[in-house]
């Protein structure tokens, strides 16, 4: 198997070079199970990003990170936007978003009582990778919804173009590459 070795806040990890279609391929970069890559991770991005009152992730990946971050900065609480709709959200409010990683259209949930935390709030947007940026946006649509005040994104990694996104703050570069493994 074909990897990429990568050193993000001081861990080194080779992540394997997965095949995103004929003419591209990808590094697969996955903190689930990897908890000093999260606490080193979430503490560098700490000290980067913007002051904010509240922080929303989007289910599944982010959420590691975004947990450790507000655990460290001695906050309660975060807002997640759900994959789908569960049984105890009253009144929820969607987006569309495709993901890279995702093989077909997701929508993304958060219901009222998540909408009177973002409302008049400054709210920063925190992700593992942002690549195409969908997932970002749709959670930066979430908030706007919401009423609430996008201040700032947050990412461990900014993959291909992402790394010129405006107002994304992230720790590492991640390329794109060949289906040979070549960085792009």
């Amino acid at each position: 198997m074909l990897t990429y070795r990568i050193n993000v806040a001081g861990c080194e990890r080779d992540l394997p070079i997965c095949p995103l279609n004929e003419n591209l391929s990808i590094a697969g970069f996955v903190i689930f199970g990897d908890v000093e890559l999260t606490e080193k991770s979430a503490a560098a991005l700490n000290a980067k990003i913007p002051a904010h009152d509240i922080m929303i992730t989007a289910e599944s990946k982010g959420i590691p990170l975004i947990h450790e971050m507000a655990r460290q900065q001695g906050k309660n609480d975060y807002v997640l936007a759900r994959k789908g709709k569960k049984l105890y959200m009253v009144d929820p409010i969607e987006v569309t978003v495709r993901s890279i990683t995702t093989d077909h259209v997701q929508k993304l949930y958060i219901d009222k009582f998540d909408v009177e935390r973002l409302k008049g709030k400054r709210v920063l947007l925190v992700d593992d990778v942002v690549s195409t940026g969908e997932s970002i946006e749709a959670l930066e649509k979430l908030v706007e919804a919401a009423g609430g005040n996008v201040i700032g994104k947050a990412a461990i990694l900014a993959e291909g173009d992402a790394k010129d996104m405006e107002g994304l703050t992230y720790l590492e570069y991640l390329p794109l590459f060949t289906p040979d493994g070549k960085p792009l």
